[in-house]
């Protein structure tokens, strides 16, 4: 793959991971209490989708292609997770 083709399937690569960082980040937003201690909005987005691009990037060599369920059910649970983390949620 040379570098043009990267930088054309890249985007559609990313975009699960921004989604679920955008949508997780909201949720967040909605469900948390409005006391409890909670990052930035734009540093939780920013924060769960090196996550997510990370767990994404992590499943494309593994199973050597992009697209497959256990990778996307990985990048829900670690955003999720680092989500919970970043809203300190073990303190409930």
């Amino acid at each position: 793959m040379n570098t043009l083709a990267l930088l054309q399937h890249l985007p559609g690569l990313l975009a699960p991971a921004l989604a679920v960082a955008l949508l997780v980040a909201l949720g967040a937003r909605v469900l948390r209490p409005s006391g409890a201690p909670r990052p930035g909005w734009w540093a939780s987005v920013a924060i769960n989708f090196a996550v997510g691009a990370a767990v994404l990037g992590a499943g494309l060599w593994h199973f050597g292609r992009d697209g497959k369920m256990a990778t996307y059910l990985a990048l829900v649970v670690a955003v999720a997770t680092c989500q919970w983390l970043l809203g300190r949620g073990w303190r409930r």
